[in-house]
């Protein structure tokens, strides 16, 4: 794996990291804020990407995720989808909703992911849309794995608050 190809995605994750993390100190708030703040930034960044050059992103898309594979105008919806769930973070706009989507989409995501791997498939990734060229491989796993935890920990966190 040549990380200078990832430099793009650290820079990204980096930016949404202490972008969440100056508006989480500057609210006075905690993780389960700056995990809100994180989503919403990240996800914002990536839809922003896809949106430059949606066909090129549809193209790329529909190779591996499964959801797009079957229903293009869905390929198409996604960068909106994206968007959508990064300010419904920002702004904390029907939160439950929000995570049970997110987890629905990220773990959409992770099988596809795993069965293009699985399948040896050499695609680019197209979470960050085709401004930048990173390989389909185990960190956009980890990505779309790591993004639905966070989302299922947000959600049994938010329904645990609300029976306590």
């Amino acid at each position: 794996m040549k990380w200078k190809q990832y430099q793009p995605l650290i820079v990204l994750v980096l930016v949404a990291f202490l972008g969440a993390l100056a508006l989480t100190k500057g609210e006075g708030k905690g993780f389960f804020a700056w995990m809100h703040f994180f989503m919403g930034l990240f996800l914002c960044q990536f839809a922003m990407l896809k949106l430059f050059r949606p066909s090129s992103f549809v193209e790329g898309f529909t190779k591996y995720d499964l959801i797009a594979k079957r229903f293009l105008v869905y390929a198409y919806a996604y960068p909106l989808i994206e968007l959508l769930l990064g300010l419904s973070y920002l702004s904390h706009f029907f939160p439950v909703l929000t995570y049970i989507i997110t987890v629905i989409l990220m773990g959409a995501g992770t099988v596809g992911v795993v069965k293009a791997l699985k399948k040896g498939l050499d695609v680019r990734c197209a979470c960050m849309g085709t401004i930048l060229d990173v390989p389909l491989s185990t960190v956009t796993l980890s990505e779309d794995i790591a993004m639905g935890v966070m989302a299922l920990g947000m959600l049994i966190y938010q329904i645990l608050l609300n029976f306590s």
